[in-house]
């Protein structure tokens, strides 16, 4: 059973939590900060709820917020809870920037903090196992150039890497933009016997044509007005390692040609020269448009392409990786987080969520930058979605069959015949609901207008099936 520590010198909270969540968790109770973290130490639990009044500063923050700042320094992934009043909402703000998960405003609703709890445990499971495979990881996927991921389609791409690497023919990598195309060619590359030779990479549709071919093959002296000594180009950089030609389906088709007879004869004339160059060059290529097509229309040479991609290997895009989207989160931002030296522990549970339902048509590049967009710019210690980008200013779009519409003129008389538990729930829905319709939609604005923080509004939210679009 989890472990769930209260904290709090309140006789009457701690037997309501007690009667409450006694069959739900394995309960650990201290009335005082020093209690506290001598339990915390010895049983170090997962969730922590903490009323920030405790003796000898019961109507301050002061033993509160060190007790936060020393359970979080013991165990930085802790979930605390806040629990405050009206008069400690500026400290509870001050804990939640300070590393708290959550708070919530007493007086106690047990349905509603039930579901704080229930998804805080959730998110420490969560982070937990992706922890797990970032340690495992490394060792498993050793040498193959920072690719990470557990879903089945990668596992496959993993196995298909070890298997080609050795083996010297030209390969081609498929996939779309942001896929991580260069780390595939830089994995078979550094577990090949070339691994002590050079990768060079070069992108044929970033360069225009006119100095693409000097680019890929060199020039003479005096080839060109400009041309004043001989320079070497790309494929002659290669020698004896891997060319890494990147969006080749953007390559022009005169040099398709020359890349050929290179493919075929392994030899290259540098731009004005006569004079034939051997090289022991590995041909890694890649490309995010569909091959087949640009044969059909004629952009692409077939012969060309039988000869890059005797063998393929095609990535999947990362709305296609499931639970990949949270490893890789993870693993950018413990990355940034050390980068930029910031204590960004994590996301909340809504921006989980936001990532889990975007279609990410950047990829794995995408959700990189928006990732270390929001390290850099965020004063909190979890992320939310706002700071990945994702609009919560834009209307959510709630899918309900009831409409707040009307009820504010109506009276107590609506309620009649309805238990109190029932009232207290219909009279909630229709407060978020008014609240939503009045600041158009803003998360940010209604959770600041009913006085809770943005998880709790979007565990609120929840609980009355009032889900964002």
């Amino acid at each position: 059973m989890e472990k769930l520590l209260i904290v709090d010198d309140s006789p009457e909270i701690c037997q309501q939590l007690k009667w409450g969540l006694k069959k739900d968790y394995r309960l650990l109770q201290a009335n005082d900060a020093r209690e506290a973290l001598r339990l915390f130490s010895e049983h170090l639990p997962d969730v922590v709820t903490l009323d920030l009044g405790l003796p000898p500063d019961a109507d301050g923050a002061t033993e509160g917020l060190r007790c936060l700042q020393e359970i979080l320094t013991q165990k930085p992934t802790t979930k605390v809870v806040v629990l405050s009043g009206n008069e400690q909402r500026e400290n509870a703000l001050k804990a939640v920037s300070l590393g708290a998960y959550d708070f919530y405003r007493k007086p106690i609703e047990l349905a509603e903090l039930r579901i704080i709890l229930q998804r805080a445990f959730h998110l420490a499971a969560l982070e937990e196992e992706n922890r797990r495979l970032i340690r495992s990881i490394p060792e498993e996927r050793q040498g193959l150039s920072g690719i990470f991921g557990q879903c089945s389609p990668m596992e496959g791409i993993f196995t298909t890497i070890r298997k080609v690497a050795s083996v010297d023919v030209p390969i081609l990598v498929l996939g779309e933009s942001g896929t991580g195309k260069e780390l595939v060619a830089r994995a078979i590359h550094g577990n090949s016997l070339r691994k002590d030779g050079p990768f060079v990479p070069i992108n044929c549709g970033a360069i225009p044509e006119a100095l693409l071919e000097s680019e890929l093959f060199g020039y003479e002296k005096g080839a060109f007005t400009g041309a004043h000594t001989q320079v070497r180009g790309k494929v002659e950089y290669a020698g004896g390692g891997t060319l890494f030609l990147d969006e080749i389906g953007e390559m022009p088709a005169r040099l398709q040609v020359k890349l050929l007879r290179f493919l075929q004869e392994k030899v290259i004339q540098r731009v004005g020269g006569r004079q034939d160059i051997p090289l022991d060059v590995r041909v890694v290529a890649a490309t995010n448009i569909d091959i087949g097509k640009a044969i059909a229309e004629g952009t692409f040479r077939e012969d060309l392409y039988y000869r890059i991609g005797v063998i393929s290997v095609e990535l999947p895009p990362l709305r296609e990786r499931g639970d990949d989207i949270f490893l890789l989160a993870h693993l950018f931002l413990r990355r940034f987080s050390n980068e930029f030296n910031k204590k960004v522990r994590g996301f909340s549970s809504p921006a989980m969520e936001a990532l889990r339902g975007y279609g990410w048509p950047g990829n794995v590049r995408e959700l990189e930058n928006r990732v270390k967009r929001a390290v850099v710019l965020t004063d909190q210690a979890f992320l939310e979605p706002g700071d990945l980008g994702f609009a919560e200013e834009t209307a959510v779009g709630i899918r309900s069959g009831n409409s707040a519409e009307g009820w504010a003129g109506s009276g107590l008389s609506d309620l009649a015949g309805l238990t109190l538990r029932e009232a207290r729930g219909l009279v909630e829905k229709e407060l978020l609901l008014l609240t939503l319709e009045k600041e158009a939609g803003n998360i940010v604005r209604a959770a600041e207008t009913l006085g809770v923080s943005r998880p709790t509004f979007y565990d609120l939210m929840k609980k009355h099936g009032l889900q964002g679009s």
